[in-house]
């Protein structure tokens, strides 16, 4: 079961696209995401069809063109352990060239979604709140791109996290996985990976489900790699000592009111409670944000 879930790096490559999930190849009904690489001076036309998406730097910087003749100069950053990044958001129904003068690698979250409501418009990096979650092992930052709150969208999530090397995130595990009004949000997710240093830096995630709906993932992951999670309980992330994790997190799902609403499993949710009394990690936050 593993492997239908975990994406090593390469195996889910499409055309200009280091990686493509769909909603179909997934086998689910919202969340996408597509890692793009430009070479210096390469550009890319994108449709977005009946999905929303973003143009999320996560080395380089790029022009993003809509038909509308809305232009947005993204200055992106150096890679994702350096600093959040400005972004683009493109609605249903849109077309857009993405150009790079200097190369980069950028991702394109999406979500399916029946509305269009909303225009195509620039998100800079200073409005992206960051937040430090935890403490001690289990101190990580949290970079809350298109969140309810954050950023407005019809269906589509989006925030990174980024975990020290030796610490766990996505701890205690926690699912989101049905609607309970208050309580829980139905939203399926993908966790794109990337890991510090040269060489062979990896770490570990863990997904699990019940007897009602079985899941069992435990992967090794590596730069590049993914995982999908349609359901279940999911977490820890382990970033391995010596390297800091870091992924990206998609999600999406049938809700109209666009809640991130998660429920820990009661096994493991009394950890939260304990983090009062700690301190965060103080190699956090990363880079300069």
């Amino acid at each position: 079961m593993s492997s239908k879930y975990h994406l090593p790096k390469g195996t889910s490559a499409d055309g200009p696209y280091d990686l493509v999930v769909t909603p179909e190849s997934a086998g689910w009904g919202y969340s996408g995401l597509r890692i793009l690489t430009l070479k210096p001076g390469q550009t890319h036309t994108l449709s977005t069809g009946d999905s929303e998406f973003l143009v999320l730097p996560l080395a380089g910087g790029c022009t993003v063109t809509v038909a509308a003749g809305q232009r947005f100069e993204l200055e992106g950053r150096t890679g994702v352990f350096a600093s959040v990044t400005d972004f683009a958001y493109l609605p249903p129904e849109s077309e857009a060239l993405i150009s790079s003068a200097q190369g980069g690698l950028f991702a394109l979250p999406s979500a399916r979604t029946e509305r269009s409501s909303l225009s195509a418009r620039y998100g800079p990096k200073e409005d992206v709140p960051v937040e430090l979650r935890g403490a001690e092992a289990c101190s990580r930052q949290v970079n809350n791109y298109c969140l309810p709150g954050t950023f407005a969208a019809e269906q589509l999530l989006v925030c990174e996290v980024l975990t020290p090397g030796g610490n766990w995130s996505s701890y205690p595990p926690h699912k989101h996985d049905q609607a309970l009004p208050g309580q829980e949000s139905e939203l399926e997710e993908i966790y794109y990976f990337q890991v510090s240093g040269a060489g062979n830096g990896f770490g570990y995630q863990r997904v699990y489900g019940s007897p009602e709906r079985p899941i069992d993932v435990l992967a090794e992951i590596r730069s590049g790699d993914t995982v999908l999670i349609p359901h279940g309980w999911h977490g820890p992330s382990i970033a391995a000592p010596g390297y800091d994790l870091y992924y990206l997190n998609v999600m999406a799902g049938p809700g109209q009111d666009r809640a991130w609403l998660i429920c820990d499993d009661p096994a493991h949710g009394w950890v939260r409670a304990t983090w009062a009394s700690q301190d965060v990690d103080d190699r956090l936050p990363f880079g300069e944000n």
